[in-house]
């Protein structure tokens, strides 16, 4: 193994929940280090994507050799569609907010998808010194606010949410990173996060995987499956939020034609 890349243990290794969890955690902290060398706004967005993208290639590579991959930054298997198992990665999901420290609401991804669904998947929190995966699922705790709270992007929040919140009565609660958001949910920062403004699988494959894993609900925004792993990786909507409210929230969503 190049000396470069960390190694794991041997129960890490050979199981998937551990491996993503172990992955997502090791990106993260050298993010966290790439940080304090002084890079600052478009050099230090450039360097953190490409270097947790270029550790998780490679311990993908040494110990998942052969899986498919699909990563938000440019790798993207030939037959990956067909595979039997997908590692669906975004190496650093809020990567506006790592250029700006000491924002914390960024994130590391690593799901795996196998025969038609997400199976494990880990989102590493760095500025929470935290890693919540499916091994060990999160407990959501009870909610603490009267008053439902949605996740919503702090830069392009879509343009139905205010109308949504309204008819709810929920408070907004502006963040970045999509895993950051989902996170938020299972962490009681938040209740519901609810997008439509256009993402990926990588953007949402291991917060949902979390989330289902911790109880939640998780669906498009019409309330249909969430599918992973298509030709086109364009996934741009979804819900996630305490099930008490997923109805409310898709009959909203219906009836408006969002």
């Amino acid at each position: 193994m190049p000396p470069s890349l960390p190694r794991p243990s041997d129960d890490i290794a050979s199981d998937d929940h551990a491996f993503a969890a172990w992955a997502a955690t090791v990106a993260g902290e050298q993010l966290v280090l790439l940080r304090a060398e002084g890079l600052t706004g478009t050099a230090l967005k450039d360097a953190g994507d490409s270097v947790s993208h270029e550790l998780l290639m490679g311990l993908l590579d040494q110990h998942r050799p052969d899986d498919s991959v699909l990563s938000e930054e440019g790798r993207d298997d030939a037959g990956r569609d067909q595979a039997a198992r997908v590692w669906i990665v975004d190496p650093l999901d809020g990567t506006r907010e790592f250029s700006e420290p000491p924002r914390d609401d960024w994130a590391v991804h690593v799901a795996l998808w196998s025969d038609g669904d997400l199976v494990a998947g880990a989102v590493a929190q760095p500025g929470l010194t935290t890693t919540f995966h499916t091994g060990a699922p999160p407990t959501v705790p009870p909610r603490s606010a009267e008053r439902p709270r949605m996740a919503v992007s702090r830069t392009r929040p879509p343009a139905f949410v205010e109308s949504l919140a309204a008819e709810m009565g929920a408070d907004l609660v502006p963040m970045g990173s999509a895993g950051a958001k989902v996170i938020s949910v299972v962490r009681d920062v938040a209740d519901a996060y609810v997008h439509a403004g256009g993402q990926y699988e990588w953007d949402s494959a291991a917060p949902v995987a979390v989330a289902r894993a911790a109880g939640l609900f998780t669906s498009r925004i019409d309330g249909t499956p969430l599918v992973y792993n298509r030709r086109d990786p364009n996934l741009p909507d979804l819900i996630v939020c305490r099930p008490e409210l997923a109805g409310a929230i898709v009959d909203f969503v219906r009836r408006r034609g969002v």
